[in-house]
């Protein structure tokens, strides 16, 4: 697909390496998307006219369930059917440098290799929702470069996860038995959001019992409207031993056929960017605070902590300083 000249020369050759696939300029894009410069907003605002191919999957689930193990298995899986795969990895950041923690890259070391598989790990930055800020910009250039499935495995902080659900077509929760609670995924909402229930580590003795429960929960808290609606399965896997996974990638292409049939995927196509426009808006809003007000915001606090302003009442002079300006 040729690319429209809507970018400066030099952006211009690197969105059309990234739609040619080159491994090298996806990363500097991505590297970019993570920057979050004015400067190379052009350039991304180019590869999402190319996006909108791919089918975005979100991984989610608590610490210790098993949620790299199973991207893996997975992606193996989606690369013998042809399929071409990317992952976005989201790992804690180290409280020292910033930067990502890297467990999940160690887990996937043997997926470096095949070309048809691209892993880029993120640093949440703080960010809560279980997203980095630029994660959804890091998709689009993978969607652009031709990736059939794109698969988020989000941070594993188990209560705070639920904006996955705005961000990707199909959402995964993933559950493990013996991991302190019956079932982890009633906490803070994450139960609803499932599109399809996956409980890890299914060779073990107690891995039953979980399956049984989220089945009963799932019978009593999220009843069916109609004979179109999606049924939510509950599919025991192994990643280890290599057992569900094949059970698992059908759920996901037959939610997506669902996603097609049924118009619901126009609705997650609204609600990803609902979350977009409202996420940049608050970027916008924060630069423009901590950069043009920085005098203002100081007087501010200032003010908040001797106790003559509280901090709403700070931050609603902060807005109409910057509405003036």
């Amino acid at each position: 697909m040729p690319v429209t000249p809507r970018t400066a020369p030099a952006d211009s050759k690197l969105v059309k390496e990234v739609l040619d696939g080159i491994p090298r300029a996806i990363a500097r894009m991505m590297s970019r998307a993570e920057a979050g410069t004015e400067k190379d907003r052009e350039a991304l605002a180019e590869i999402y006219r190319h996006a909108g191919r791919a089918h975005v999957v979100g991984l989610t689930g608590v610490p210790g369930s098993g949620k790299s193990t199973l991207v893996r298995a997975l992606t193996l899986r989606l690369r013998k059917t042809g399929r071409t795969v990317g992952i976005v990895a989201v790992d804690p950041s180290s409280p020292y440098s910033g930067g990502a923690i890297l467990g999940d890259r160690v887990r996937m070391s043997d997926l470096t290799g095949d070309p048809g598989v691209f892993i880029r790990t993120m640093a949440t930055g703080g960010a809560l929702g279980g997203l980095a800020r630029a994660s959804l910009d890091v998709v689009d250039v993978l969607d652009a470069a031709g990736f059939d499935v794109v698969l988020i495995e989000t941070v594993g902080v188990g209560q705070d996860e639920v904006d996955i659900v705005k961000a990707a077509h199909t959402v995964v929760v993933l559950s493990a038995p013996g991991l302190g609670d019956d079932i982890q995924a009633i906490k803070a909402g994450i139960l609803e959001i499932a599109d399809i229930h996956a409980v890890s580590k299914c060779d073990r003795a107690d891995a039953d019992k979980t399956v049984s429960e989220l089945k009963a929960l799932l019978s009593l808290g999220r009843p069916g409207k109609g004979p179109s609606d999606w049924t939510i399965p509950v599919i025991p896997t192994s990643a280890e031993q290599e057992t569900g996974i094949e059970d698992l990638l059908q759920a996901i292409d037959g939610h997506r056929v669902f996603l097609e049939q049924s118009g619901e995927m126009e609705n997650r196509r609204r609600q990803n960017l609902e979350l977009r426009i409202l996420a940049s808006a608050g970027d916008i809003i924060q630069r423009q605070l901590t950069e043009g007000l920085r005098d203002d915001l100081a007087a501010m606090i200032e003010g908040a902590l001797t106790r003559d302003v509280d901090p709403h009442g700070a931050a609603t002079k902060l807005l109409d300083l910057m509405r003036k300006k």
